[in-house]
């Protein structure tokens, strides 16, 4: 098992803030995706991030191998419906976690 983390890049600097009606939606199922693959513990954190040069989304995901995150980017509603989303994915070798 390996942790990677996945950044999510929207169709447009100014996305999320000015979205359309199709964009809302996929958002909406991408959200429950991502709430899903939490339950299910493949993903270790998900959230937007309001960077200044501009919002991305990011994920930590812990998955046998590069190629099963990927998967689960591809698998991601906001890239199946092709409105300009992509992922940029790189592992990582060591991470430290809270302990509950």
């Amino acid at each position: 098992m390996g942790y990677y983390h996945l950044k999510l890049i929207g169709p447009r600097s100014t996305f999320p803030f000015d979205m359309n009606e199709a964009e809302k939606a996929a958002m909406t199922d991408h959200a429950q995706y991502w709430q899903r693959l939490a339950e299910e513990k493949l993903a270790v954190a998900v959230g937007p991030v309001f960077d200044p040069k501009g919002p991305w989304g990011m994920a930590i995901v812990e998955t046998e191998n590069e190629a099963e995150a990927e998967a689960l980017c591809a698998a991601d509603p906001v890239i199946s419906v092709s409105l300009g989303f992509r992922y940029e994915l790189a592992p990582i070798p060591s991470l430290i976690l809270r302990q509950n």
